[in-house]
């Protein structure tokens, strides 16, 4: 009985076995992880034919012929492979480096970094106003993201047997964003993959993945919401980012009696400005649903509130990102699941360059997958070093911390990620990595070199010292003024600024205790008084909202808690609450710009909803 919990809801009614749905994930799923294990068994044979097969592939390129692929395939061994690429292919260390390679291919020049063109283009924010444009050629979408995409559904399967025996509830980035000079596509990969996952699972999803297109942030949420909330047996829940839960769950209890009465009446709120065209493609995905909207009522009559326990009681699986800095968002969500029924599993380490790798158990730990890409670590003590020594895939030593690099068959040749992972054990004989922190969430202005995990750790701990509970919080870097700005959305919304500086100083007292260096330059007053600034309620989710609109994907949404950057300093600035000498003011120029879109949208809503009437 213990083995069949998973699949039974209060009531003993059990999920649906798919049969022939997990008879094709093992055919296809079971037989690339049985080669994933046969490549992880000896790693660094593997690297060296997973590099010369990328060099091979690219030899003939403009890139190949500028960087000696020739020369480098020449040698006989692995060790003078991996040094001879080392010494005529230099570390790319920005997208920058790149770009003028990738316009070429942009503007329709064929065999510039690979052979041919890119089936695509991923894009997402650079160092630079202008966007990383990361191609994709036809090999790394259907060797690398699709049979890795095959592993891992079939993990699904292989932890919770009935997972596609309900609806699949997920966010992707939109297909098509539009489209380079030359006529092609950029968009999100995982929008690309969903449009073309077989329509056997296709059938399962909660929506369209044409509800991503919806231009309006909210909108889209609530729709996202309301068609999820829908279906009892949705068994699946996966979004990068654990953000994007707190969001969804915010949006759905902000408008619960309103989401409840579209369910039941088979409708979506006129109240959210959806595109018209997108609304008739949900037209196929929503019905009157009274019984549903009658037991959601149940719930919240009997607790008070609505948590995916309660509403989903069949929920199998949950995939979000665990590691770093999100481990903050996911907390905050914790208790409103099952987990004796939901598994809940680290997505793993992707981002928009690559499928670095993703967990296949309840650890934090990626698996990698040596015979896709190539890969080179340095370690973190080296991260400053005029010199690195690059170290191979098999030469990592566990618990050690590395700067990551990454060689793929999409054109990105000794890739600085710039993240910072710490290596766990192994799978068969290839080491395990986990994402601690982005490389650039060390900040460092007078040598202090303070590292956003250490910021986290001190805010955690402030917080069990003073029983003072925060929602979000974020840490700037003034190098003008020497010192850090803290922004802190508290629980207690009455919080006042005394307290708030009084909570400050033991997050400072607490870094002072972590970070010696740190410690040094506050008592020799190199650093000066961190300052206190209180944000509005609900201050990420505005934050988040804004970069959305200047065009951030939502899965590709990666923030840094502690930072250098002035432009993000400045958009927290505008969140602040105001404080007078008489009253605190419940807004500020975003409030009251949002309270006048929303009643522009209740207008055009009215208006059209007149129109309709009128017809």
């Amino acid at each position: 009985m213990k083995k069949d919990k998973p699949y039974l809801d209060k009531e003993g009614r059990a999920l649906p076995y798919p049969w022939l749905i997990n008879t094709m994930l093992m055919m296809v799923g079971g037989w690339q992880t049985l080669r994933l294990r046969f490549w992880s068994r000896k790693p660094r044979h593997t690297a060296e034919k997973t590099l010369r097969d990328i060099l091979t592939i690219s030899r003939d390129t403009v890139y190949g012929r500028e960087h000696h692929f020739d020369r480098i395939l020449s040698a006989t061994t692995a060790d003078d492979l991996f040094r001879l690429y080392r010494l005529y292919v230099p570390v790319n260390n920005s997208f920058e480096t790149l770009r003028p390679y990738v316009e070429r291919h942009k503007h329709g020049e064929e065999n510039v970094l690979f052979p041919g063109k890119p089936d695509m283009y991923a894009t997402t924010s650079g160092t630079t106003s202008e966007p990383k444009w990361i191609p994709m050629t036809h090999k790394y979408l259907k060797d690398v993201y699709g049979k890795m995409s095959h592993i891992w559904t079939w993990n699904f399967v292989k932890h919770r047997s009935r997972i596609f025996g309900g609806h699949i509830f997920t966010t992707v980035g939109k297909e098509c964003e539009g489209y380079a000079p030359d006529g092609t596509l950029f968009g999100a990969v995982s929008g690309v993959l969903v449009r073309d996952i077989p329509p056997i699972i296709k059938k399962h999803y909660t929506g369209p993945a044409a509800v991503m297109s919806i231009p309006d942030y909210g909108a889209r949420n609530y729709t996202l919401m309301r068609l999820a909330l829908q279906h009892r047996d949705v068994t699946l829940w996966a979004t990068a980012n654990p953000s994007t839960i707190l969001e969804l769950l915010r949006v759905m209890n902000e408008n619960t009696e309103e989401m409840i009465h579209d369910i039941e009446t088979g409708g979506i709120s006129e109240n959210f400005e959806i595109p018209f065209e997108i609304r008739s493609e949900l037209d196929a995905y929503i019905s009157p649903k009274p019984e549903r909207a009658a037991e959601l009522r149940k719930i919240l009559e009997e607790t008070g509130h609505l948590y995916p326990r309660d509403f989903w009681p069949w929920l199998q699986y949950l995939s979000t990102w665990k590691c770093g800095n999100t481990k903050i968002y996911m907390d905050k969500y914790m208790d409103q699941f099952n987990w004796d029924k939901t598994y809940y599993q680290e997505l793993g380490y992707i981002a928009t360059e690559c499928r670095f790798g993703f967990s296949l158990d309840e650890t934090n730990e990626s698996v990698l997958f040596p015979q896709f890409h190539y890969y080179e670590f340095v370690e973190e003590s080296e991260l400053d070093a005029p010199r690195k020594h690059f170290r191979q895939i098999d030469e990592l030593e566990y618990g050690k911390r590395y700067c990551a690099y990454v060689t793929t068959y999409s054109g990105l040749f000794r890739y600085n990620m710039n993240d910072l992972v710490e290596v766990g054990g192994k799978f068969r004989e290839t080491p395990t990595v986990h994402m601690v922190s982005k490389v650039n969430g060390i900040v460092s202005m007078t040598g202090e070199k303070l590292y956003e995990p250490q910021f986290i750790e001190a805010v955690h701990q402030a917080e069990e010292e003073t029983g003072i509970k925060t929602k979000f919080f974020v840490g700037f870097a003034d190098i003008d003024e020497s010192k850090y700005h803290f922004y802190f959305e508290f629980e207690d919304e009455k919080m006042t600024q005394e307290r708030a500086e009084e909570f400050t100083k033991v997050v400072d007292e607490k870094l002072q205790h972590i970070n010696l260096e740190y410690e040094s330059k506050r008592q020799s007053f190199r650093l000066h008084d961190p300052e206190t600034h209180i944000l509005l309620s609900n201050a990420y989710a505005r934050f988040k909202a804004a970069c959305l609109k200047d065009g951030f994907r939502d899965g590709q949404f990666k923030f840094n808690l502690l930072m250098q950057d002035e432009k993000r300093r400045n958009r927290f600035n505008l969140l602040q609450r105001i404080e007078t000498g008489f009253e605190r003011l419940g807004d500020t120029i975003i409030d009251r710009a949002d309270k006048i879109d929303e009643r522009r949208r209740k207008r055009a809503a009215g208006r059209k909803k007149k129109g309709n009437g009128a017809k």
